[in-house]
């Protein structure tokens, strides 16, 4: 069984209660352990920070769903796959190949390199610009959005 890849905006939903969570709590348990990147560790704090300075979460709720996301990390069902340079190279040519309409972001641009160097197949997204350019390298993609 090939695990998935499973991006930042996918991951919030899983501990943070919002459209679609429970697809992809769902989606998460049909796995005994899923790829996230040492990216998606910094993505989570700054989420996660942000919706604190917003009011959406109380910093009780913060440490708490940092916590619960370091242990997933710590116990294994999140496996970090760390950001090399090589990546950041790859990241470049993605964003030089892909249509101009896509407007990949950089972040972007690197979760599908780390994605591309691990050689796995599938990505689990709740963003639509990342979702078209993971089919636009040949990713199957899972979504967690309307339409």
């Amino acid at each position: 069984m090939t695990l998935p890849y499973v991006d930042t905006s996918a991951l919030a939903k899983w501990y943070l209660n919002e459209a679609f969570s429970e697809e992809v709590e769902a989606f998460l348990q049909a796995f005994p352990a899923v790829h996230i990147s040492s990216l998606t560790a910094v993505e989570t704090h700054c989420l996660l920070a942000r919706r604190r300075r917003s009011g959406e979460i109380s910093r009780e709720l913060e440490g708490q769903i940092l916590e619960l996301f370091l242990h997933d990390i710590r116990t294994g069902y999140l496996r970090a796959i760390p950001l090399h340079d090589p990546q950041t190279a790859v990241a470049l040519q993605l964003m030089g190949r892909l249509p101009t309409p896509l407007g990949l972001r950089t972040l972007d641009a690197l979760h599908l390199a780390i994605v591309q160097d691990a050689q796995l197949r599938t990505l689990a997204t709740a963003d639509r610009l990342m979702a078209s350019a993971a089919e636009e390298i040949g990713l199957e993609v899972v979504r967690f959005f309307p339409g």
